[in-house]
């Protein structure tokens, strides 16, 4: 039974890799790996940060829309943004006595600060992100007269 073994195996060989092939695998972990993390990184931050865009502007458009029924724009825009932290407004109210060629207009400003750490990585490939970035909304809405 061995010997009918041994028969049908005998024209396989089995190569080993040769020595030069065994750090290959881990060269090339450690080429890929930075890129694949700062992808991977970027990912989730511009996503957190898009996120944040979308909810800077949703909460001025608000701001803007109470400020032109002349209501308390700074209370629509801290009610819209309940999820952030460090929120300020720059409200530009509708004249009393109403023009309908005036605008109100709400400017919503946040401190965006990554979670992950994105601008080590970007200064690997020869970027500048910082810790954090500032971004803002803007809301116009027409007065009602």
């Amino acid at each position: 039974m061995l010997a009918v073994a041994r028969a049908a195996t005998a024209g396989i060989s089995r190569k080993r890799p040769t020595r030069l092939d065994d750090g290959a695998a881990a060269v090339e972990m450690a080429l890929v790996l930075p890129l694949l993390l700062f992808v991977l990184f970027g990912v989730i931050d511009f996503g957190r940060m898009l996120n944040t865009q979308i909810t800077l502007t949703e909460a001025a458009r608000e701001g803007a829309r109470a400020a032109a029924l002349y209501q308390d724009a700074d209370a629509r825009v801290q009610a819209a943004t309940t999820n952030l932290t460090g929120v300020t407004d720059t409200v530009v109210a509708c004249p009393v006595g109403g023009s309908v060629a005036a605008n109100a207009t709400v400017t919503t400003t946040v401190g965006f600060t990554f979670v992950t750490p994105l601008a080590a990585f970007a200064s690997l490939f020869g970027g500048n992100l910082g810790s954090s970035v500032t971004l803002t909304g803007k809301g116009v809405m027409p007065c009602v007269g």
